[in-house]
Order: C-alpha cells, then sequence, then structure tokens
C-alpha cells in the first residue's frame, strides 16, 4: 500500500526539467524565454537606477554625462537592440547564437521601451504624468511575450495550422472588435482581445470610457448614455486606475507633481552643469557653437545690468537715510525697484553729451540765420 502511494507520489510531483525541456526546450522557445528574461531584468534594473539617482544617493554611480552630455539609456537600448537583431540574422539563428544574441535584444526592449514617452512627447517626461506610458508599454510588451511563450498566439493559431474562410472571416470580426474597443478607451482589454477571442467582443458592446474619442463623438447627442458612462466611470474604472496607478509607482517610482520644488538629484544635475559651463568658459570663443555664444553672452549682460541696478539702489537708499538730513530736502526719493540707475561718471558723462549736442544745435542755428541774413 505504501509503496503504490510512493508511485503514486512520484507520479503526480511535479518536475520542472521535465515540465522546461518538454514545453520550452523541444518546441524551440528558449531563446524568447532569454528575450523575457533580459526584457524584465533590464527594465527592474534602470528604473532602480533612476530612483536612486532621483533620491541622490551619493554611492550609486548617477547619469552618463560625458562632457557635459546627459545620454539617456534609449540610447543604449538602441545599441542592444541593434547587436541584438543583426548578431541573429549574421548566425542564421544557429545555437547557441539566437540565445545569446536573443537575451540581448531583451535588454534592448527593456532600456528603449522605458523611455518610450521621450520618443513619443520628444521631451523629457520620465518623472511627469506623460511618462506613465513608458510603464504601459513595458508591461504590454512583457505580456504580450509571455503570451507568445505559453502558447497563445491570436486566436489560438499555430503556424502549422491551416486557414479557411470561416477562421479569416473571424479574425477580421475580431480585429474590428479589437480597434473598437481601443476607441472606447479600455486599452488593457484591446490588448488581451488580440490574443483571447471574446474579451474585445464584449468590450466592443459596452459603454465606452467618458474621456475615450468613441464618447466625443456619438455621446454628445446622447446625454444619458454619456451620463452612464460616467457613473460607470466613477463606479468601477477608477478603483481599478487607482490599483494600476498604485502598483505602477511600487515599480516604477511615483511622478513629480507639477509645481513641486525640484529633488536634490535635479538640483545636483543642474551644480554639475554650471561646473562644467565655468569650465569652458576659459576656453576660447572660437570653440564654443554660435548660440551657446550668444547665450553666454547675454547671460553676462543680464547679471552686469542686475548687478549695477541693485548697486544703484543700494546707494540711493543710503542717501535717503543718512543721518543729519531731513527726508526731501535737496535730495530726490530713492529710484523704484528694477529701473536702471547711473553712476556719478557715468552721469557726469551724460550731461558732458548733452551739452555737446546742445553747443552743436546752438551753432547750427546761428549758421544758419546768418546764411538768411
Amino acid at each position: 500500500m505504501s509503496t503504490a502511494l510512493l508511485m503514486m507520489d512520484e507520479h503526480h510531483r511535479f518536475h520542472f526539467g521535465e515540465y522546461y525541456v518538454h514545453h520550452i526546450q523541444d518546441p524551440g522557445k528558449q531563446p524568447l524565454l532569454l528575450l523575457l528574461l533580459g526584457f524584465i531584468l533590464s527594465f527592474l534594473f534602470i528604473r532602480f537606477s533612476v530612483r536612486m539617482i532621483r533620491r541622490g544617493v551619493r554611492w550609486w554611480p548617477g547619469n552618463v554625462t560625458p562632457g557635459g552630455l546627459h545620454i539617456h539609456h534609449v540610447v543604449f537600448g538602441m545599441f542592444f537592440l541593434l547587436v541584438g537583431g543583426i548578431g541573429t540574422f549574421t548566425t542564421s539563428g544557429t545555437h547557441p547564437w539566437i540565445d545569446v544574441f536573443g537575451f540581448i535584444f531583451g535588454i534592448g526592449c527593456g532600456l528603449a521601451l522605458d523611455e518610450f514617452a521621450l520618443l513619443l512627447h520628444l521631451e523629457d517626461v520620465y518623472w511627469s504624468e506623460q511618462g506613465r506610458k513608458s510603464v504601459d508599454a513595458v508591461i504590454v510588451g512583457i505580456l504580450f511575450t509571455g503570451l507568445l511563450l505559453v502558447g497563445y498566439l491570436p486566436l489560438g493559431l499555430k503556424p502549422g495550422d491551416r486557414v479557411h474562410w470561416l477562421l479569416i472571416g473571424l479574425i477580421s470580426f475580431n480585429a474590428l472588435c479589437t480597434a473598437l474597443t481601443f476607441f472606447k478607451g479600455k486599452f488593457w482589454s484591446g490588448i488581451l482581445g488580440i490574443m483571447v477571442p471574446g474579451v474585445s467582443w464584449i468590450a466592443a458592446v459596452r459603454l465606452a470610457r467618458p474621456d475615450s474619442p468613441w464618447a466625443r463623438w456619438r455621446y454628445t447627442r446622447s446625454p444619458r448614455k454619456y451620463a452612464r458612462a460616467r457613473r460607470r466611470e466613477a463606479r468601477f474604472h477608477r478603483r481599478t486606475d487607482s490599483a494600476r496607478r498604485w502598483l505602477f509607482d511600487l515599480i516604477a517610482g511615483k511622478p513629480t507633481p507639477p509645481g513641486v520644488r525640484p529633488t536634490r538629484a535635479h538640483q545636483l544635475a543642474e551644480r554639475v552643469a554650471e561646473r562644467l559651463a565655468a569650465s569652458r568658459a576659459g576656453y576660447p570663443r572660437s570653440y564654443l557653437p554660435p548660440d551657446e555664444q550668444r547665450i553666454r553672452s547675454l547671460t553676462r549682460l543680464n547679471r552686469l545690468a542686475a548687478r549695477r541696478t541693485a548697486a544703484g539702489a543700494r546707494r540711493g537708499a543710503a542717501l535717503w537715510t543718512a543721518p543729519n538730513t531731513a527726508p526731501g530736502v535737496g535730495l530726490t526719493p530713492p529710484p523704484a525697484a528694477g529701473t536702471p540707475v547711473m553712476s556719478g561718471a557715468r552721469r557726469r558723462q551724460a550731461a558732458a553729451r548733452r551739452r555737446t549736442v546742445a553747443a552743436g544745435r546752438s551753432r547750427g542755428l546761428r549758421g544758419g540765420h546768418r546764411g538768411r541774413s
């Protein structure tokens, strides 16, 4: 009896090695598994790195800024993508090179998609609310690769299956419902509906979200539908959105709200940039681009004007409040803040120029009267 129970236990025990060989290695999915592994590891590493830089941790290396130029990690991601893709085609997908280049390609996917919002908006919105699009893109990429790895192809098809007209019509109908789901603002239902039939069908016939393009197009003439969509949004979708936002904050960090004081890392980066600019100030002007020369000249002129204005204001205030002098007797009130104040030497030069101009005009007028007489 005990022997039979042991045999049944051995039979029903899960063997990871056999499962890996049967479902991953034999079907040829090991490169895809390594790609997914490199994808996840690179995303987690770069998010940990940027969070350490954001907190201003001293023991972490920090940003890559050769010569004062900040290099975003999307550049490194593109490099890994090129190496992985070109290497796979060069070796004709043979083992073990396809496993190595698959892992490299996954690293490139994680680094590049982590700055998807930068490529979309063409500005650095990494820690803003728009930067959440990068996390969405990474999650979609990981889910799509994971579904391909476990065997969920679109509508359950496999490369060797025969395709009939009925199946072609089903695929077309599913694609139409998926597009309609996206227009109704149900992003995750549409992504899941690409792989699993039926999900996008249900999402397509239900009400759209109130801020979706479909609601702007169709619900403006139907206030009742728009009110129902708003009630459903307040009842269900906001809860799921808050849970998704909490999960994304835990994984990728909380975005910085607008108007909040910059972090220590940003202040440190600004100080480093100022030091680098000051170190380059001793270089000849011919080594600097024209735009940088113009910006530096304007900055220097603005600083000089601000210093002269502040010095003149302080001097006027000191004269106005001098001891043993009644306020307003023989003195003019101090100038208002922001108005230019001339020094004594410049005031004398201006007076001399005015006298010279006045003398020239008087000579010209006398010569004109003599010519008429």
